[in-house]
């Protein structure tokens, strides 16, 4: 039988007698991912008996990483790579989804960020899901995505944060209006697709609070002979413990300040258990203790003097350019696109952790039978009623999130204001699912021997998310009264 076996983010077609025995390569055989159409360089490195082994076109999963010739994929092998990206998402994600879940309610309680969560993300290859196939990655687009954070939130919502923040990051430097000089995407790419590093934006201040309501940052680069030396406090730093770069919010100390991201490498992560430098000038102070995803590792970050090179501000501009009134129409594009993806995403995460919260709790009222009752509590109508509720707001998530999803992948993004009204209504959604499922379920569902008090714990930090709630009604409200004066 000849297939496509998927490896260490290489996938190879060969020749196997029959799903589980060893794999012979075909001649010149092509690597689709991440090395885009590369060709297997040592039969040595292709399966052996024993390997982990999925039933993706009858073909065998091994664990590999081949250096070779670069070849460009015609369109057939461009659709067997879609398609096999596709079967291996079937294939995985539910058994990723049961392995962070077994250990969710540990990382909870310890408020231990989750490595090996990422670990076993890296070796599906699943970190560098969105980067272009041109640089290795599999070039997902939002509906994708949606499925792998779906399916992580399911599990544990924490990791599945931290993931969906580098996807947003990625997504961003996918694009052609990108700022970015290409030697530091190219490098944020690199690093992801061979090793799994993660990226992630860190904004927020003492002073300033988030900069999506306005404001200068604190958060200064001076400039040096040889670049920028950047110094200052950055709170809520989603991921810090795995983060290898750090995409900082500062402002320049020239006399009309400039303002923008500068990127910070750090080759060397954070390990938790104390207050410590992990490179020269950047210090994490580990204080995240939340009531909700408590394993995200969010904690403080102090920069003193972080020596970067020019190419390191990857895009600074004067303050007003920032404003949606400033900028061009590229940026406003962009902008949209990724106020998209990022409604899309978290919306995905918290319905995803509503519908954990859903399947404990279905099961819990099929298999609970109080003596009074002599029945099972999912045999009572009122509970029915309820739960049909619970169902009827998950239904409406679902078809907001796809539609949102294809129509962005289509390139007709929903703007802003629609993307917020999503983030509004998905969330709230989720939120209140779970608050029915704690209504049913009574001191079971609050007990922290069961996951349904962590899952609501975590959806109410849905609400934190950029924009909040009060400015995506202010703005829709906003539109729907002018539309009244212009109609009127």
């Amino acid at each position: 039988m000849d297939g496509w076996a998927y490896a260490g983010g290489a996938l190879r077609y060969e020749h196997c007698l029959k799903p589980g025995e060893p794999a012979r390569p075909m001649p010149d055989a092509y690597l689709l991912i991440p090395n885009l159409m590369s060709t297997v360089a040592q039969p040595s490195e292709l399966a052996a008996p024993g390997d982990d082994r999925t039933g993706v076109s009858g073909a065998v999963l091994h664990l590999a990483s081949t250096q070779g010739e670069v070849r460009h994929p015609g369109a057939e092998a461009r659709a067997i790579r879609a398609d096999t990206f596709s079967r291996l998402l079937d294939a995985r994600l539910p058994q990723l989804t049961r392995d962070f879940a077994a250990g969710a309610a540990a990382l909870d309680r310890d408020a231990r960020f989750p490595f090996d969560n990422f670990a076993q993300l890296q070796r599906h290859g699943l970190i560098a899901a969105v980067i272009p196939q041109a640089h290795g990655g599999h070039g997902a687009g939002l509906a994708e995505a949606r499925r792998i954070i779906g399916a992580v939130a399911a599990g544990e919502s924490a990791t599945a944060l931290v993931l969906t923040m580098t996807y947003l990051q990625h997504r961003s430097l996918v694009r052609t209006s990108t700022r970015w000089p290409d030697a530091q995407r190219n490098e944020v790419f690199r690093s992801a697709v061979t090793g799994g590093a993660l990226i992630n934006a860190l904004r927020v201040e003492p002073d300033l609070g988030t900069p999506a309501r306005g404001g200068l940052p604190s958060t200064i680069a001076r400039r040096t002979e040889t670049g920028w030396r950047l110094s200052g406090r950055k709170l809520y730093c989603t991921g810090i413990p795995a983060l290898s770069w750090l995409s900082v919010w500062a402002r320049t100390d020239e006399a009309e300040p400039r303002v923008g991201v500068f990127l910070v490498p750090r080759p060397a992560s954070f390990q938790d258990g104390g207050d410590a430098l992990d490179r020269p000038g950047i210090r994490v102070v580990p204080n995240w203790d939340h009531l909700g995803l408590r394993a995200s590792g969010s904690h403080e970050v102090i920069l003193e003097d972080v020596d970067l090179p020019f190419g390191n501000a990857v895009d600074i501009r004067p303050l007003h350019e920032w404003a949606p009134a400033g900028i061009g129409q590229r940026d406003n594009d962009a902008h949209i696109e990724q106020q998209a993806w990022m409604s899309v995403l978290l919306g995905t995460l918290y319905d995803a952790v509503a519908r954990a919260g859903t399947e404990w709790l279905v099961t819990f009222l099929n298999t609970r039978v109080p003596g009074n009752l002599g029945a099972p509590l999912a045999s009572v109508p009122r509970v029915q009623e309820t739960v049909g509720e619970v169902a009827a707001l998950l239904h409406v998530n679902q078809r907001l999130l796809d539609a949102a999803a294809a129509a962005a992948d289509a390139g007709q993004p929903d703007d802003d204001i629609a993307s917020g009204a999503l983030k509004f209504t998905v969330t709230g959604n989720a939120i209140r699912v779970l608050e029915l499922a704690l209504q049913l379920t009574g001191n079971h569902g609050l007990s922290r021997n069961n996951p349904l008090e962590r899952h609501h714990r975590d959806v109410l930090c849905s609400r934190i998310h950029t924009p909040q709630n009060d400015t995506i009604l202010s703005a829709a409200g906003r539109r729907a009264l002018a539309a009244f004066r212009v109609h009127a």
